[in-house]
């Protein structure tokens, strides 16, 4: 089958990544396909987190590619900043420019990285905060925020790009029990929305209830890949099982 028929928005293909003599990623194939919620789990360590920011080119692949619709990201992209704003980004410690308000954190890529005007800029950014519950913060600044906020608020700066795929990196690990489950609301309400997702979490109920496809990694290589309901219920890989065991999944 040619690259171009594969029908994923993102297809990962070989994928490996050293940190100098370390070997992190060890040969990671999987695709992205419109509307897919896929949940990236594993113990810490295992290269989640590494491979969604090879996903993002945050982190440069030492083998391997990345496609793009069945194309090289290099191939469709003369800038990363601009397969950025297709495949968004949020990260486990938020990243908003702490100099700017919560209102401006989500205008600012649309104007400098999509030419989008002011006037246009603002009124997308507020869209997206009312989507997430943070329009009445758009002056506040991240300090004056909990986390919970300024993850709601790094959401909606992701959207407001108007992505085809997000990319979550660990998306409430930096967060307050109390405050975990606001943000995974606001995560559940897009993949009910049909946003397609990539997610690496630590929230094993959330994968396998929002979830259509599960990635298990240990130790650089996907030892399992398969629906929710096979992961959760049945997995296979005696990695998977004994990683599964430590969760009570209790519904």
């Amino acid at each position: 089958m040619s690259e171009e028929n594969t029908g994923a928005v993102i297809s990962v293909q070989g994928l490996k990544k050293n940190f100098g003599e370390r070997e992190i990623l060890k040969g990671i194939d999987f695709e992205i396909s419109k509307s897919d919620v896929v949940c990236i789990i594993g113990p810490s360590g295992s290269g989640k987190s590494t491979l969604i920011r090879c996903v993002n080119f945050l982190e440069q692949p030492t083998a391997g590619k990345i496609l793009y619709h069945g194309r090289e990201v290099k191939d469709v992209f003369k800038k990363l900043p601009l397969y950025r704003t297709k495949v968004g980004m949020v990260f486990q410690q938020f990243n908003l420019f702490n100099n700017m308000t919560v209102l401006e954190n989500c205008t600012v890529g649309q104007v400098k990285v999509l030419g989008v005007k002011e006037d246009e800029a603002r009124k997308k950014a507020l869209q997206y905060l009312e989507h997430v519950g943070m329009a009445g913060y758009m002056n506040a600044k991240p300090h004056q925020l909990s986390g919970g906020q300024k993850q709601r608020v790094a959401i909606a700066r992701a959207l407001a790009l108007e992505p085809e795929v997000l990319l979550l990196d660990e998306p409430t690990s930096a967060l307050d029990p109390e405050m975990v489950g606001e943000v995974l609301t606001v995560m559940k309400k897009l993949a009910e929305g049909g946003l397609t997702m990539a997610i690496v979490t630590h929230e094993m109920a959330f994968a396998r209830d929002v979830s259509n496809k599960v990635i298990f990694i240990d130790q650089g290589v996907i030892a399992e890949a398969d629906k929710p309901e096979n992961i959760f219920s049945q997995p296979k890989n005696k990695r998977t099982q004994d990683f599964l065991s430590r969760f009570n999944l209790g519904r």
